[in-house]
């Protein structure tokens, strides 16, 4: 992998000392809402605040024992505590503290990855900006269908990006909840005051209604939230990917000095992002069915969704900061080849402005079947070196309907809207 697209932030998050720190953070929080409650004594909630510490290699050793890793985490912790080390995780089932401190985990992975939509946001509105006046055809079916500009062609996928951001952010709010309601969920152990009390220092909800877990479509949907944002960029890793073709050639990636794009023929410049993206896509898309499937747990809780989670969820945030990385920097070093866009244009000998013309016979009083039939025939009937334009300008009928300067006004394209949306676009 190359080094400028090492995610080590998001990574960090996600490594066994992270983990460790969250749980960490969860039973501090606890003690010192017992302390204030009275549950536990107030010295034992200081001591657990000011000495409580882990290390994991010392947890590792103990699990080899236990076979239990918030056991061997609990025990470490006790440890470092001292005498007061017994009141470490009073009351607490397990998933108590792996549920609490995993949604913690979410949230900082989502403070991160918000941070690099946001960069990819602004390379969007830059090109947005530079190129909203410039002209391409705009395709169905990859035909040539009518003109339109690139920044327009951009603007759309910026919009997906926003409402996917918009998705993640209510997702992870979803899943910015406490559980400390005790093996079954019933709060037999404690009250649901220090619930509610830990929920305000950690700045989350309480859970509604839990069983020993938190239910898990609350991580289903911030999973299939980031499988909708990979969809989103591979929509646009497509679209790049199809206008790099030798035959299209309206864009190609930067190509740094010294780049090489293929061993064996030295021309070669690969769109090599856009597919690099596209296969981190379906490894999103991927993740979606197995966190769809951790949501029926057995009974108040089985365990099958545990080893599901550890490799799904670090793995979709990572992928997902890469991804959106990665996407920045190709579209900052996009090179647009305006040229070729208006060449390509030409190709279609002026079919790109049919339906404008449609509309103006069907506006002059010519029925919209007959205008159809006329416009589609010349269209068809187009040979080397004619346009549709020209065609139209010697039509006897259409000549009977619509002036010259009405059939030229027809060809010069209706892209007044066009300004106004990407002037809002950029302003959000």
């Amino acid at each position: 992998m190359i080094l400028r697209y090492t995610r080590k932030e998001m990574g960090s998050i996600f490594s066994p000392d992270a983990r460790f720190k969250f749980m960490l953070d969860v039973e501090r929080a606890v003690a010192e809402a017992q302390g204030e409650l009275k549950i536990i004594p107030i010295q034992a909630a200081e001591d657990i605040l000011k000495k409580s510490k882990f290390s994991v290699g010392r947890i590792q050793k103990l699990e080899e024992k236990t076979r239990h890793d918030v056991i061997a985490f609990v025990s470490n912790v006790a440890e470092s505590v001292g005498p007061n080390g017994k009141f470490v995780h009073y009351g607490l089932t397990s998933s108590d503290v792996l549920d609490t401190a995993l949604n913690l985990q979410i949230v900082s992975a989502h403070r991160i990855l918000s941070k690099s939509i946001q960069a990819l946001k602004k390379a969007f509105k830059e090109k947005i900006r530079e190129h909203k006046k410039t002209l391409c055809a705009g395709r169905t079916h990859g035909i040539h269908a009518e003109p339109t500009t690139f920044g327009l062609k951009l603007a759309g996928f910026y919009a997906e990006l926003k409402r996917n951001e918009d998705r993640l952010e209510t997702a992870v709010a979803a899943a910015s909840v406490v559980k400390l309601s005790g093996a079954v969920g019933t709060y037999s152990s404690l009250g649901s005051e220090v619930e509610k009390k830990v929920a305000e220092k950690l700045n989350f909800m309480t859970e509604t209604v839990a069983t020993q877990v938190i239910p898990r479509d609350r991580h289903a949907e911030v999973i299939l939230s980031l499988a909708l944002l990979g969809a989103g960029l591979e929509r646009f890793a497509i679209e790049l990917r199809h206008l790099q073709r030798t035959e299209v050639s309206e864009v190609e990636e930067g190509f740094a000095k010294g780049q090489k794009g293929s061993s064996a023929m030295p021309h070669k410049k690969n769109p090599i992002s856009a597919e690099n993206i596209t296969g981190i896509a379906r490894l999103l898309r991927s993740y979606a069915q197995p966190a769809l499937e951790n949501v029926a747990l057995w009974h108040e809780r089985d365990i099958s969704h545990s080893s599901v989670e550890r490799v799904i969820l670090p793995d979709a945030f990572i992928l997902a900061d890469y991804a959106i990385a990665r996407m920045t920097d190709l579209l900052k070093g996009l090179v647009v080849n305006k040229k070729r866009m208006l060449e390509n244009m030409a190709l279609s000998k002026g079919q790109l402005f049919s339906s404008q013309l449609l509309l103006a016979l069907v506006k002059k009083g010519l029925s919209r079947e007959d205008a159809y039939k006329h416009v589609q025939s010349l269209s068809h009937s187009l040979k080397n070196g004619e346009n549709l334009e020209s065609k139209a300008l010697k039509h006897k009928v259409i000549k009977k309907y619509l002036k010259q300067t009405e059939i030229k006004k027809a060809f010069s394209g209706n892209l007044e809207a066009v300004g106004k949306i990407l002037e809002s676009i950029v302003r959000s």
